[in-house]
């Protein structure tokens, strides 16, 4: 079946689906609607655009003429995927981390940004990408793994030039104390249980324990220096290239850009949740486009 024939079914698929939902949600819940406009200002108040990093392509997406929603879907990526089965669930407007694209233009291929859309301009959703804009905020939940490995002493790697307004300000990538040194292999078993991954990634020196931690979900590998000069112990980020690897200042922890970000956007679409209680918020969980396979053992991450 070509991509184009499959990006018909579903869009057909969906706007029955999303229509009567639509309808439903209009008899059933009439009071449960926020502006498009206030869940934006709900959105920046945790991903501020003035604090995007300057290439970025943060904010509104595809734009919609629905002034008010009921129901935010959150994902990580606005794959065709993620964005049919937001919509099929009722979704009305739709929260992404990463951008659709980071420079536009035409839709003169049929593929994937195509294909999302096809599905967005159908059923009049509006798009809305919180990127470095939350990256770069180290009080909201880009910070989930601080928070939840109790560390003190919170600042960025990379701070901003711009003041926050309180917390540990602005800025790209994090550092602080763990409450005690731990073992490192222990120290990798739970911040693995935290990130939901089976497998990791590792180079450059290996502490014997760790106490200062760096990181920077996504893909942080430019900011191992600043992790080694603020004194961190191991660096955990993702996407780790070959040759920074080789010139590894500290000891690096690769555990993918998927994870880490993964569990950002479901802790965003909870918080939101609790500050909209208006409105019907859903995480559409996604799978890691990256499969560990094992040679000869019959063993792939990514099998059903």
């Amino acid at each position: 079946m070509s991509f184009y024939r499959e990006n018909a079914r579903i869009i057909a698929a969906t706007q029955d689906a999303s229509f009567a939902s639509a309808e439903g949600a209009s008899c059933l819940l009439v009071e449960k609607t926020m502006q498009v406009s206030e869940i934006i200002g709900l959105i920046e108040r945790y991903a501020p655009p003035g604090i995007a990093a300057s290439w970025d392509a943060s904010g509104l997406q595809v734009a919609s003429r629905r002034k008010s929603a009921f129901h935010l879907g959150v994902v990580l990526d606005p794959t065709p995927d993620a964005v049919a089965e937001a919509l099929k669930s009722g979704a009305d407007m739709l929260l992404a981390h990463h951008p659709l694209v980071m420079q536009p233009r035409f839709l003169n291929v049929l593929d994937a940004y195509h294909a999302v859309v096809s599905l967005l301009l159908t059923h009049d959703v509006p798009l809305y990408s919180a990127h470095t804009s939350l990256d770069a905020n180290l009080s909201g939940p880009v910070a989930w793994l601080a928070y939840d490995l109790e560390l003190s002493g919170l600042s960025a790697l990379e701070p901003s030039n711009l003041p926050a307004p309180s917390g540990p300000g602005y800025g790209f990538g994090f550092v602080g104390d763990l409450p005690e040194a731990q073992r490192f292999p222990d120290f990798m078993d739970r911040v693995a249980s935290l990130a939901g991954c089976s497998g990791w990634l590792r180079c450059g020196p290996v502490p014997s324990l760790v106490r200062r931690v760096a990181c920077c979900p996504g893909s942080g590998g430019s900011l191992a220096a600043a992790a080694k000069d603020a004194g961190a112990d191991i660096y955990i980020t993702g996407d780790i290239k070959y040759h920074a690897a080789l010139e590894a200042p500290l000891g690096m922890v690769d555990v993918g850009h998927f994870s880490l970000e993964h569990t950002m956007m479901q802790r965003f679409a909870d918080l939101l949740r609790n500050e909209a209680p208006d409105i019907e918020v859903s995480f559409f969980h996604s799978r890691n486009p990256l499969h560990v396979a094992c040679p000869g053992c019959g063993k792939d991450s990514g099998a059903a």
